[in-house]
């Protein structure tokens, strides 16, 4: 009763679209307050206490570290040297796209600013040169959801506090699954574009190559830190986050001299914002996991699935059919935050490895940012078009699809996630 009660409130509040922060906040402290009977200083407690983890730290170092390269000509840069190895393939543009989505998300670790940031300079080109919006507007769209996967993510740091994960191996175990994927949307890019009878061009020289991998080198090398670092023990997961951040303001000002003085106190100020609005979302949805925890909800909900003799398979697929309804109206932060506490005793039970789990979680949001109502890379996508969200979900269809096939090869094949760390 107490669950569904909370429930009710919960999808009020979201269905008169009050932000999810402040409804997941409003109906925790009407739940401790009036149902569990806790003074409202304990919430106030919580709502402090939640944020004071050293892990959550790495999130505004990671978010001010993708502004400062987001907002110079990395992206341009990265796209140059991605074009020079894929260019010359039939969808050669849709394909450079794709890969450099990729890469920038290994350096900005956002979805909606890999979608702002190669969207704007490639959807335009690709319309140039012939192509659908399929290819133009979709791909670009989808992939760009891929920058909440490969490291470093915001939402696998999230994960890996809410269950007390490592986020180095979350970090780690995102890489493959991040590959595999960029790689399932580019083979889709290929068999479309020979479909629609787009032809081969001449391979770019080996010197052109080598131009353009030198000119996004420095760009390049913020993903060897951070992942070479964590794993090489010379710093932590958080440590690697504020390192990443001064290695990307001395790149972006000293090396590439995209950013000027004057534009550094409005790039800082920008990522404060974002960085502020992400912690807002993960205090109240922690106080909301709290009231859920404090009731014995997840413990209730392990017991009733348990008794039921759910299987592993079933289990999984009936967390990514909620993980990607809640994903079309919620936040990323927030759905991880509310929704991990009750799958994971369950899923430990099933002998499910949590690593693997993190890794579901991460590939469900990025579903959820293409699917509408509330899927943040439709709205940056719709900004640099001027389309409509129902015209961008259309296009989008296809790779939506291949993503959703590499969320069932993740859920099912648990060596995707876990492969890498035979090799380290």
């Amino acid at each position: 009763m107490t669950i569904l009660m909370v429930a009710a409130l919960l999808f009020l509040f979201i269905a008169i679209d009050i932000p999810i922060a402040v409804a997941l906040g409003v109906t925790a402290t009407f739940g401790i307050y009036f149902i569990a009977g806790l003074p409202l200083i304990a919430i106030a407690q919580k709502l402090f206490t939640a944020l004071d983890k050293f892990a959550l730290m790495a999130i505004p170092f990671f978010v001010l570290a993708g502004a400062f390269l987001s907002e110079g000509g990395t992206a341009k840069r990265i796209i140059k040297f991605a074009h020079t190895m894929v260019g010359h393939l039939p969808g050669g543009l849709t394909m450079t796209s794709i890969l450099a989505c990729a890469i920038f998300a290994a350096v900005s670790g956002s979805g909606p600013a890999t979608v702002a940031a190669i969207g704007s300079i490639m959807i335009p080109a690709i319309r140039e040169a012939g192509y659908s919006d399929t290819f133009a507007i979709g791909s670009i769209t989808t992939a760009g959801s891929l920058g909440i996967l490969i490291p470093p993510s915001i939402v696998l740091i999230v994960y890996g506090v809410t269950v007390d994960q490592s986020i180095g191996d979350l970090f780690l175990a995102g890489v493959v699954p991040g590959i595999v994927i960029t790689m399932m949307l580019m083979i889709l890019t290929y068999v479309m574009a020979r479909r629609a009878g787009f032809k081969r061009s001449k391979p770019a020289p080996v010197k052109e190559k080598l131009k353009a991998f030198a000119s996004s080198f420095w760009a390049l090398m913020l993903i060897v830190i951070i992942i070479g670092g964590i794993y090489s023990g010379i710093f932590t997961p958080t440590e690697a986050a504020a390192v990443s951040a001064v290695y990307a303001f001395f790149v972006a000002k000293f090396i590439y001299r995209d950013l000027t003085w004057k534009e550094v106190p409005q790039v800082i100020l920008k990522a404060s914002a974002t960085s502020a609005m992400i912690l807002f979302i993960i205090a109240n949805a922690m106080l909301f996991a709290y009231f859920l925890t404090i009731e014995q909800i997840p413990q209730q909900l392990s017991e009733m699935i348990i008794q039921a003799h759910v299987s592993k398979i079933m289990f999984l697929a009936g967390v990514n059919v909620l993980l990607i309804i809640f994903g079309a109206f919620m936040e990323p932060s927030s759905i991880v935050m509310v929704t991990a506490p009750l799958f994971f005793p369950v899923a430990m039970h099933l002998g499910i490895n949590p690593i693997q789990l993190g890794i579901i979680y991460t590939i469900n949001m990025g579903l959820g940012e293409i699917t509408p109502p509330v899927g943040l890379n439709l709205f940056v996508a719709m900004g640099i078009t001027g389309k409509s969200i129902e015209y961008i979900t259309k296009t989008s269809i296809p790779w939506f699809i291949t993503y959703l096939a590499g969320l069932l090869l993740a859920t099912y094949i648990p060596q995707l996630s876990l492969v890498i760390f035979k090799i380290f």
